[in-house]
């Protein structure tokens, strides 16, 4: 087969669609690996960005980038009749949810009649987005093979590969995280197990692509279940006078049968807050409802409100409204040291504090301003975290556990704290600090 010894010879082209925190990733890891990637994006400014050698996403530094331009290596481009010149298309396109929590997989089926217009014989086609069971069979398969007259499987190969990152996680890389893959064909899943063996240390082969997609929505689905869990008994257990975060502590002593999760203001990301209702979506299919995965989603989704009781009930024991309150909410990103902001419940804080009237404002050193989203548009900077703006708030709400703050100086000048990470547990001076 010419494309596998193309790809071990590391001659085979590599296409990137999506320079995001997928894509982007994967074109390192090709680009050092010695392949020749191009990177694929509607975004101009990403584009312009990347073939000056300049990363936009924090945790990847622009010397990666700057790395691979020096080796002649990538190019990035807003033109995408060059697929034609790739041997191997890589798709990382947003997979959201509209409105009524429904698959939105406009941008999956964009992006494959635009391959389909360019595609050719012996390409390799994987799509990594995080999507139901049956996506790249019944959408990508038919839209490509309608498209092209071409059959997957003997004139091009078709794959499926979910992506695994955890953006800022040191211990796992792009290179360290075994990588699923699934097939259309058993000649399919040869070509995308070669394609990422040359850059993974691992890869776990499986029969279809059904189950390759179905294993991605399996993590996270296990995870926002249980984190529903831990969110519904740090509810209970504040009623009860108990402490979540100590009751968590104690019981992560036990090896074996148990594994640490932690409450939290509601669940950010790409993943958890949306992948669990792509499956629930395909169920119904098949005349099934999905009651386990409804009752988290139902549960994470409502701990924003339950924030917001906290902050109501503690600025009225402080003797003051929400009304007209002025609130500074620390942290914007969905998680601790990064500036992805992509479903924080930091956003929802902020919608719903000025649904009642709050005057509401925000500091992240990751995160200098805010920018068009799909559902929120807030038009807001960050503020400087001193000592003078900390007094000037009558509740500053922990939203995001950055590491780089310092909680005590937080504490000590802060009227009123609502500390919603445990981030406050080494402070000293606890009057001020309410959990939530």
């Amino acid at each position: 087969m010419k494309l596998l010894d193309r790809i071990r010879n590391r001659k085979a082209s590599v296409g990137v669609i999506g320079l995001g925190y997928v894509g982007l990733p994967l074109v390192i890891g090709f680009g050092r690996a010695g392949f020749p990637v191009t990177g694929f994006d509607t975004d101009e400014a990403k584009v312009q960005a990347l073939n000056r050698g300049r990363s936009y996403i924090r945790h990847i530094p622009s010397e990666s980038i700057k790395a691979l331009k020096k080796g002649s290596n990538f190019k990035a481009t807003t033109d995408f009749s060059l697929l034609r010149k790739c041997d191997c298309i890589l798709v990382c396109v947003p997979t959201p949810l509209n409105r009524h929590r429904e698959p939105d997989l406009s941008y999956v089926r964009r992006t494959t009649e635009v391959i389909a217009e360019h595609l050719r014989k012996g390409q390799l086609i994987v799509l990594e987005s995080t999507t139901y069971p049956g996506t790249t069979d019944e959408e990508m398969r038919v839209i490509l093979e309608t498209g092209t007259g071409m059959k997957a499987g003997k004139d091009f190969h078709l794959a499926y590969s979910p992506e695994r990152e955890d953006p800022n996680n040191k211990d796992f890389s792009t290179s360290t995280i075994p990588k699923v893959v699934g097939g259309y064909t058993e000649r399919c899943l040869r070509a995308a197990d070669t394609l990422y063996s040359a850059i993974v240390k691992s890869t776990v082969c499986v029969s279809s692509t059904k189950v390759a997609e179905a294993s991605k929505l399996l993590e996270n689905i296990y995870r926002a279940v249980n984190i529903a869990l831990v969110n519904e008994l740090k509810v209970l257990f504040d009623r009860m006078g108990i402490d979540i975060w100590e009751v968590i502590e104690a019981s992560k002593t036990k090896p074996f049968g148990f594994q640490a999760f932690y409450p939290g203001p509601g669940l950010g990301g790409h993943c958890i807050p949306i992948d669990p209702f792509y499956l629930t979506w395909k169920a119904r299919e098949y005349d099934l409802n999905t009651r386990f995965i409804e009752l988290a989603g139902e549960i994470n989704t409502a701990m924003p409100y339950y924030v917001i009781e906290k902050i109501v009930q503690a600025l009225n024991q402080s003797g003051k409204s929400i009304l007209s309150s002025r609130v500074l909410i620390l942290g914007l990103a969905y998680k601790r040291d990064v500036d992805d902001i992509r479903e924080s419940p930091s956003l929802k804080l902020i919608e719903l504090l000025k649904e009642r009237g709050a005057h509401v404002d925000y500091n992240d050193p990751y995160v200098p301003r805010t920018r068009r989203m799909r559902m929120y548009d807030l038009k807001m900077r960050s503020v400087p975290l001193t000592e003078e703006n900390l007094s000037r708030y009558d509740c500053v709400v922990i939203a995001t556990d950055h590491s780089c703050y310092d909680y005590e100086f937080i504490v000590r000048h802060s009227s009123l704290v609502v500390d919603t990470r445990n981030a406050t547990r080494s402070v000293r001076d606890k009057g001020r600090v309410v959990k939530a």
